[in-house]
């Protein structure tokens, strides 16, 4: 059995830090700090417990400009508005003691243009970080997150760069931290998640490694800041979403499954169809992939549309797709306050800057929707109840 099995049953519930518990400021439609931190999360766990999730997907931690936490300053430092690095601990070993396991949002493409790093290569073109990053025509001109420029792109195929970002994955691994889910993961070359992996399962071989593998809002002028295989051929030809996902097939424990969120919003949130006529495309789908790679299925998260918003609030829709979602043999994964009935006014637009904090809200108040609640409590417990029947079955075989 592969260590990392245990992420097959794993019932994913995914925070933003800033956003879900703690807070300072009620109000959610500012790109700013609003005071949510590690400590208020671990006081919340029993909250988590009753919901019956068995794993936390935490947002980065890591020193930050920004609330959400991916322009990293400091890969080896916990951000001070979310807490110490004595509180991360904390969290990761009260959640495991009410045996919720815990993993990271890790984000190794690149870095906040704040980041000393940065600046030094900027004002020394014989900086020693010169060549951590691509710079097209020093100083100002570089390669960055998509056409972000707030986010320099990292040359993780120089030997100094990959070994700073292994290394800090491997200090927060050290705590105990379960895994990551790695951001944007198209950004890196296929030769930095080859050696990302072997480096990390030599160490942590129960760690399991989940990547973000993602298209939308990328268009033939980003292309040359991503490294998936081909994508000049398929700047001309076009890409699938699935086609995509299969690539880290060897090189990563999975991907998160961009392709379903598609489908569900598509055919039951936007035009009301059967859940069980998807299912049948999705089982098909699912026949394409090699067996044990974890496709954890999502309706939300924090740069889409929440899932009532798709559908208009028609939580019917809501809930046939979370059966689904929680019928499949994917690690399902809830979007902090979906469970709570969160919605919101105005559509994310990955082109309109700050749109996402429509998605990212303030976790409101428990029991703001006792019914949907008790309807997310019920599929957990169907789907452990389902999932415990299998491994007696595994066992007896």
């Amino acid at each position: 059995m592969a260590s990392t099995d245990w992420f097959r049953d794993a019932i994913i519930y995914h925070l933003l830090i800033d956003r879900f518990a703690g807070l300072s400021s009620p109000e959610g439609l500012r790109p700013e700090f609003l005071g949510g931190n590690l400590p208020a999360i671990t006081q919340q766990l029993p909250y988590l417990e009753e919901l019956g999730v068995t794993a936390l997907w935490l947002s980065p931690f890591c020193k930050t400009s920004a609330y959400h936490g991916y322009h990293v300053t400091d890969y080896f430092r916990v951000e001070p508005r979310f807490g110490t690095p004595d509180d991360l601990q904390r969290l990761i070993d009260r959640a495991h003691a009410a045996g919720i396991r815990v993993i990271a949002d890790f984000v190794p493409n690149h870095c906040s243009r704040s980041h000393p790093f940065f600046q030094e290569a900027q004002q020394n073109r014989h900086s020693r970080y010169f060549s951590w990053f691509f710079f097209t025509g020093w100083p100002d001109r570089y390669l960055c997150f998509l056409d972000v420029a707030e986010l320099p792109k990292l040359n993780l195929d120089f030997p100094e760069a990959r070994d700073h970002i292994v290394s800090a994955a491997k200090q927060w691994l050290s705590l105990g931290l379960d895994g990551f889910r790695l951001d944007h993961v198209i950004g890196p070359t296929h030769a930095f998640w080859k050696h990302f992996r072997a480096e990390i399962t030599r160490d942590y071989p129960a760690a399991v490694l989940i990547g973000e593998a993602w298209l939308e809002g990328i268009n033939r002028r980003h292309f040359r800041t991503l490294r998936i295989n081909n994508r000049y051929i398929r700047w001309l030809l076009g890409v699938s979403q699935d086609a995509v996902q299969k690539e880290y097939c060897g090189e990563l424990d999975g991907v998160l499954d961009f392709g379903f969120r598609n489908l569900v919003c598509g055919r039951i949130a936007r035009r009301g169809e059967s859940a069980a006529a998807l299912e049948k495309i999705l089982s098909r789908r699912r026949a394409r992939y090699p067996a044990g790679y974890h496709l954890p299925t999502f309706l939300d998260n924090h740069d889409t549309n929440r899932f009532l918003y798709e559908c208009r609030n028609d939580r019917g829709r809501l809930k046939a797709a979370a059966r689904l979602q929680f019928a499949l043999d994917q690690p399902p994964i809830i979007y902090y306050g979906t469970e709570a009935g969160m919605t919101h006014a105005s559509p994310v637009d990955v082109g309109k800057p700050h749109s996402d904090l429509q998605a990212r809200q303030p976790m409101p108040g428990k029991r703001q929707d006792a019914e949907l609640f008790a309807f997310y409590r019920r599929l957990i417990r169907e789907r452990k109840e389902r999932a415990a029947s299998a491994a007696s079955v595994r066992k007896a075989g």
